[in-house]
């Protein structure tokens, strides 16, 4: 039999009883050793299968215990969120919506003072190379990194505000900066599904071969002035993006 069948018979067998429950979150798989004894396939056979698995985010590898059935339970990203009223003084939306879910949300943030680029610069209508600051959260749930989320505003705008402190601004950093050129009157909303740039995959401790959604939010001001450009790297084995979407009246078609 092919190599790659006997690949695929491994992987599928190992699949279904994940899915099952047969395999249940944080089970201890059988050594490799165990799995060539139990399929009478070869060790690189097992490995190709398990490195499927293992890049489809069913299972992961656990220094000094082996491969492990993995937690799946998916983040709900819902971006119309960022609209809503806050449910709390002292948390985020991303925070208080998590915990109010029975979940352990926790985020670190830096502040990066960068030249901004191509697609940042385009978007504030600067050239490329002029200084921006970056605030970047690499935002975590239960422990484990979930998704990225990296605003940006002009650095001569903000370079005196409480925004270049790595410290959470639970009345939101979005909120500086229109206190200062207005208020967010309208968003443009971009999506783009690719796989992830070596930094990204690093920051998330991402398996290889698991792609991202990006969501690239540009927020403007009712006269057209640039509040933040938004950057979220969303893994696809971690999260469902659900977008509510309200109808207007009128007859349809």
């Amino acid at each position: 039999m092919p190599v790659s069948t006997l690949t695929d018979k491994v992987a599928d067998d190992l699949r279904e009883k994940i899915r099952s429950g047969a395999l249940k979150p944080n089970d201890l798989l059988p050594s490799e050793a165990q799995l060539c004894d139990q399929y009478d396939v070869s060790r690189v056979t097992v490995r190709r299968a398990l490195d499927r698995l293992q890049q489809e985010g069913l299972i992961t590898s656990q220094p000094g215990k082996g491969r492990i059935v993995r937690m799946q339970q998916p983040m709900v990203y819902r971006p119309q969120q960022e609209n809503e009223p806050r449910i709390s003084t002292t948390m985020d939306r991303f925070m208080s919506h998590l915990s109010k879910d029975g979940r352990k949300p926790s985020q670190t943030i830096e502040i990066a003072v960068e030249e901004a680029n191509e697609f940042v610069a385009k978007r504030f209508g600067v050239e490329v190379g002029m200084p921006v600051v970056a605030r970047k959260r690499v935002r975590s749930v239960d422990g484990e990194p979930f998704n990225i989320n990296d605003t940006y505003y002009l650095h001569d705008l903000v370079k005196d505000t409480a925004i270049m402190s790595p410290a959470d601004i639970p009345r939101g950093s979005n909120r500086l900066v229109e206190d200062m050129i207005g208020d967010e009157v309208r968003a443009i909303d971009e999506f783009y599904i690719r796989m992830p740039t070596p930094k990204e995959a690093q920051r998330l401790a991402l398996n290889q071969g698991t792609p991202v959604a990006v969501h690239y939010v540009t927020g403007y001001t009712a006269d057209d002035r640039v509040v933040r450009v938004d950057v979220f790297v969303l893994p696809g084995d971690r999260h469902v993006i659900l977008y509510e979407r309200i109808h207007p009246k009128g007859d349809s078609e």
